[in-house]
C-alpha cells in the first residue's frame, strides 16, 4: 500500500488540494512504520512545495515530524 500511495501523491502534486486529500487518506489507511517511510518520503520530495500541508497532515495524526 505505501508504493501504492506514493505513486497517488506523485501523480496529484500538481494540485494542494488533491495532495492534502490523497495524504489524509494515506494516514488513515498504513501502519506505524509505513508512516514513518512516508514522512520522511514526502518531505525529500515535497517538502519543498507542501510543506505546512505535510506538518499539519501528519500532526493532526499525532506523528512527531522527521
Amino acid at each position: 500500500m505505501l508504493e501504492y500511495f506514493k505513486t497517488i501523491l506523485s501523480k496529484v502534486s500538481f494540485s494542494k488540494y488533491l495532495f492534502e486529500k490523497e495524504l489524509r487518506k494515506a494516514i488513515k489507511v498504513l501502519v506505524k512504520e509505513e508512516l514513518k517511510e512516508l514522512q520522511s518520503w514526502c518531505y525529500r520530495k515535497f517538502g519543498h512545495i507542501y510543506q505546512s500541508i505535510i506538518n499539519k497532515c501528519f500532526g493532526s495524526a499525532g506523528i512527531l515530524p522527521a
